[in-house]
């Protein structure tokens, strides 16, 4: 038995999201079957974020016990031939020690929110970001971005629904930029509450569009309400980044929840 570490890409658009689910198809369960189909074994993929409906990646991490043996590329290669036409692709495989945990292993994530801000409708961006047609004001997005930085009760910012056992978390990263229509909401975190991305990309561009100012924002975290929250935005604009792991020995983390 050998366990290997997948870095994972996806468009999420057509599936429930990265777990398992009685209602359609996952991300999850499509690696799984397409690992059954080159192997015929029945085996758990387990990732390191559970990313919601909707949502994509760009390098998601999974793990998983294949008895084999099989060399790394051609599980890699094995996955993407079985898993065709799904938008899924193992942009790499790697042999890890038994112990490894995707998941519990992580030190960190980073998620990137698109957001395309102009008056005529994305065509090749579409499904892959917020198509907002009101101006944002990026610079003081991004200021009032910064009083949310570091060890703060999110209470108002994650969903109703939540599991997490606590609402505090510390974001060492929340950084809004623009290129042209593209505004990006870059955030780094060891781990994440349910729809925290998106509910503070939501009061963000409250604050874009000149109806919330920075003290606002300030007092909606403050109040550990989600109803003074603001919006959720839309899952398609957010992407997992990264998931970065000390050594290949990795450290104990916090769950990652659906960002």
């Amino acid at each position: 038995m050998s366990r290997y570490k997948l870095t994972v890409e996806y468009d999420g658009a057509r599936y429930v999201g990265w777990q398992r689910q009685d209602n359609g198809p996952s991300i999850q369960q499509a690696l799984e079957e397409a690992i059954h189909g080159f192997s015929g074994e029945t085996v758990l993929v387990q990732g390191a974020g559970r990313t919601d409906s909707g949502v994509h990646a760009l390098a998601q991490v999974a793990h998983v016990d294949i008895e084999g043996p099989f060399r790394p590329d051609t599980v890699r290669d094995a996955i993407n031939f079985h898993i065709k036409p799904a938008p899924i692709s193992v942009l790499q495989a790697e042999e890890v020690r038994d112990g490894f945990n995707a998941r519990f292993d992580a030190r960190e994530r980073a998620y990137v929110y698109r957001i395309f801000n102009r008056r005529v409708p994305p065509a090749l961006e579409r499904g892959r970001c917020w198509w907002v047609i009101a101006a944002l004001d990026v610079h003081a997005m991004n200021e009032a971005a910064q009083v949310l930085i570091g060890k703060h009760d999110f209470t108002s910012f994650r969903a109703v629904k939540c599991q997490a056992k606590s609402p505090v978390k510390t974001l060492d990263v929340l950084q809004v930029t623009q290129d042209g229509p593209l505004i990006e909401v870059r955030v780094r975190a060891r781990s994440f509450l349910h729809h925290q991305v998106r509910n503070l990309v939501g009061a963000l561009k409250l604050v874009g569009e000149g109806k919330w100012s920075k003290a606002q924002l300030e007092n909606a975290l403050a109040a550990c309400d989600r109803t003074a929250g603001g919006p959720t935005a839309p899952a398609g604009g957010l992407f997992l980044t990264e998931v970065v792991y000390n050594d290949r020995h990795g450290t104990q983390s916090e769950p990652d929840a659906d960002a």
